[in-house]
């Protein structure tokens, strides 16, 4: 109790202890950043490790960026970001380098940056088909920022800009997964038991040795044709979710290999932005689909469209496709009472925007819908930013759905509100 104690007090607090003052410039660099408080109450019934609440931390990021006289010759910028979390979830006190990297152009058309960064492309919105990059997904259910969906990867990227194309490589040494849900702030479905999970589940996710075989490539190729950005993506390493099963019997999981080959186009459309997205997902541990123990192969369709509605209104469309591939095989490999997955897997997304009050108050929902899963997931929010350096928000995360083993429905009883104060600097 005493430990609990300590760390909501240190969340409840600390904001206030770093607001009083801002960094000073420290040899010749400039840092920027913020404070943040949070408090994400639940409402929805299922239990998880505590009740009352899965969001209740304090944060400070410091980010900057230098360039040393030495690395003139080379347009060398060193930058970084880090965030000093209190969680009182958790109950620790953490240091999270969300970037520290060295930025550096050795020939007018290329461009390297090596160290750990946060790494992104495509076309969607809050939808990835050919961004493998890592995600955490437990901190967009609870509430937090939509800038911590992202996680960050240990990597090198190399740019390379010709009249033909532009082109990026990414080589990620160490494998970063997904944060998966594992019953802790959110409760899900757990499959080998057929049942929703929470608390004291256990799960033994079993991720790929370092080793320079285990290597992940990403690749990128872009230009500009007429009005529309066109790209095409390569991606070789393993899924981000852990979708293969090792053993059932120790509810052991594993993270298979996995080759991505995609393509997009966005340009002007009706009178706004549309866009187009393909990924071909080559599940290389089970291109046969003939193993009910790791993912098949699929194939996603993404379209998307968006408009300024006028009235500081802005609409947001989009269509997912999921097809999987081998579904006869899928469906023979099945064991009694297993749920049955679609052949195709229709998901719609609508983001509405409204900025009120001289564009002092933002006033949104994002909403997900699946007609084959016969799920849905909510997130209104509404901030009101009160100084040019205070900002307040608050929200939810609201899941419905019709069978406890779809993406949204596994999520039905984690209803939850948050509430979030920031103060930049």
């Amino acid at each position: 109790m005493r430990k609990t104690f300590f760390s909501i007090l240190l969340a409840l607090t600390l904001p206030v202890l770093f607001a009083a003052a801002s960094p000073p410039p420290a040899f010749g660099l400039e840092i920027e950043g913020f404070v943040e408080g949070a408090y994400g109450p639940r409402t929805g019934s299922d239990a998880t490790e505590k009740d009352a609440f899965n969001l209740l931390e304090a944060r400070l990021q410091l980010k900057g960026a230098h360039s040393p006289e030495l690395l003139d010759p080379w347009y060398g910028e060193l930058t970084f970001k880090a965030d000093l979390l209190a969680d009182g979830y958790a109950e620790r006190l953490s240091l999270i380098v969300r970037e520290g990297a060295l930025s550096f152009t050795p020939a007018d058309i290329v461009d390297v940056k090596v160290g750990r960064q946060i790494l992104t492309w495509g076309t969607g919105d809050l939808l990835f088909v050919n961004d493998l990059f890592p995600k955490d997904y437990v901190s967009f259910f609870i509430g937090r920022d939509d800038e911590y969906l992202k996680l960050p990867n240990d990597a090198v990227r190399v740019s390379i800009f010709t009249e033909a194309a532009s082109f990026d490589l990414v080589a990620i040494p160490v494998f970063e997964p997904n944060n998966s849900v594992t019953g802790k702030r959110v409760s899900f479905f757990d499959g080998l038991k057929g049942r929703i999970t929470g608390a004291g589940a256990r799960r033994d996710f079993k991720e790929p040795a370092k080793a320079a075989e285990n290597m992940e490539l990403a690749l990128r190729a872009y230009r500009t044709i007429g009005s529309f950005e066109a790209a095409l993506y390569a991606f070789f390493g393993f899924y981000k979710e852990p979708r293969g099963i090792l053993d059932p019997a120790t509810e052991k999981f594993f993270y298979p290999r996995l080759n991505v080959y995609g393509l997009s186009a966005r340009g002007p459309f009706l009178g706004g932005i549309g866009s187009f997205e393909a990924g071909w997902y080559d599940s290389r541990r089970d291109r046969g689909g003939n193993d009910p123990l790791v993912e098949n192969s699929s194939v996603k369709y993404l379209l998307g469209y968006s408009r300024d509605m006028g009235g500081d209104l802005s609409l947001g469309l989009q269509y997912l496709v999921e097809e999987m591939l081998h579904y006869d095989s899928y469906l023979g490999a099945l064991s009694a009472g297993d749920p049955v997955r679609d052949e195709f897997r229709h998901l719609v997304t609508i983001r509405l925007t409204k900025l009120l009050k001289a564009q002092t108050v933002e006033a949104g929902i994002f909403a997900f819908y699946s007609p084959s899963d016969r799920d849905a997931y909510l997130r209104p929010m509404v901030s009101y930013k009160v100084t040019d350096d205070l900002k307040v928000t608050a929200g939810g995360n609201v899941f419905m759905g019709s069978e406890d083993h779809t993406e949204f429905g596994q999520f039905e009883r984690n209803d939850n509100l948050y509430m979030r104060a920031r103060y930049s600097f």
